[in-house]
């Protein structure tokens, strides 16, 4: 859902124009280049047979063609909106570095955005100008990033990941047990389809994890019955879909195109499918998909208060609490960094602060009174 822009002028947000994008130019200072300026530089602008797509669907062509989650995709789109919304639907081949530093000014400083928020934002004007307007003049590098806060995770006791799991059943039970047995983001745990799950081997495979990589991870021994007889249900489930004309999954990329039948197979099925039939945003077909995240939050959240926890927790806090328990378990650093998925050590060593260090391995002087 688009937010309504943080300050523009009302009668200019009762029209539409078109967003053609003009090669004009842009200068250091954000003020557009005359057409005679243009003509003396040589350049002209380019536009191809036809009518041109819209700007919002050049975005979305961009970011398909580099394979960005469709997550990025609504988040970029809607950032590039509420940019133009802001400068009062003017053209961004119209602005520059000024507008841009207005705009990131006045969510930081108006709409109280924390500084990941106005880096997102920041990131998505950077891909508009450089890979859809292909403006790359140098003061694109010269845009400041917000400095991000260091924040330390919130991590549950094992006695509070019982009382929250306590708390929870059938298939949310299941599903958050994932999340903690396994160290799973919610998505991973959502996006597991059936062939990922090695019932005989203990594992599980996350395909597409952040950064689009895939790892392999535990499956907890705990869950292997529940999830066993889930699997059962969820078959039936399938077969039902089949005899009614639907039982086609989403593939990724163009394997729907090389293997045509694999998305009524079993093995591609979402191993936690939806409860309703759905329509594909980008293909407009009608298909089950998995089940929406927004599901778990709030069973999740609804548990812990229902446990009477204090503390904020969350799905992915049930990600700090299998990492952090790891170590203290004694499992090295390297290890929980694999199971995880980080890409650098430095990401899991936050978790080293549950460990006999910094204030909890030195005495308070007010102890030895």
């Amino acid at each position: 859902m688009v937010e309504e822009p943080i300050a523009g002028n009302s009668e200019r947000r009762r029209s539409r124009p078109r967003f053609v994008p003009v090669r004009s130019g842009v200068g250091n200072g954000g003020t557009p280049a005359s057409p005679q300026s243009l003509q003396r530089g040589g350049m002209t602008a380019h536009v191809p047979a036809g009518r041109k797509p819209k700007l919002l669907d050049q975005v979305r062509e961009a970011i398909r063609m580099r394979h960005y989650s469709l997550r990025t995709e609504e988040a970029y789109v809607h950032w590039i909106k509420r940019f133009i919304l802001f400068h009062g639907k003017r053209h961004p081949l119209e602005m520059g570095e000024k507008e841009i530093s207005q705009f990131l000014s006045a969510l930081a400083v108006k709409a109280h955005v924390s500084a990941s928020t106005q880096n997102q934002a920041l990131c998505a004007l950077l891909f508009l100008y450089r890979h859809v307007l292909d403006q790359n003049i140098g003061w694109l590098d010269d845009v400041v990033h917000a400095k991000r806060s260091q924040r330390l995770p919130v991590v549950l006791t094992r006695q509070e990941v019982i009382a929250l799991l306590g708390a929870l059943d059938g298939v949310h039970w299941l599903m958050a047990s994932l999340l903690y047995g396994a160290g799973l983001r919610l998505m991973e745990c959502l996006r597991l389809r059936v062939k990922d799950i090695d019932l005989a081997a203990n594992q599980l495979v996350v395909r597409e994890g952040k950064g689009n990589k895939d790892r392999v991870t535990m499956l907890p021994v705990s869950v292997k019955a529940s999830l066993s007889s889930h699997l059962t249900r969820v078959r039936e489930l399938h077969r039902r879909d089949l005899a009614q004309g639907f039982g086609r999954v989403y593939l990724p990329d163009a394997l729907h195109r090389k293997y045509p039948n694999a998305d009524r197979e079993w093995g591609w099925q979402w191993v936690f499918p939806a409860s309703q039939i759905s329509t594909d945003p980008r293909s407009g077909e009608h298909r089950r998909h998995h089940v929406h995240e927004s599901v778990l939050q709030k069973a999740v959240r609804a548990a812990a208060r229902q446990a009477g926890l204090v503390k904020p927790a969350g799905c992915h806090t049930l990600r700090h609490s299998f990492a952090t328990h790891l170590l203290e378990d004694g499992y090295d650093i390297r290890t929980i960094q694999e199971l995880l998925g980080h890409r650098d050590v430095s990401t899991t060593m936050i978790y080293t602060h549950v460990l006999n260090r910094g204030g909890r391995g030195v005495a308070s002087p007010a102890d030895r009174l």
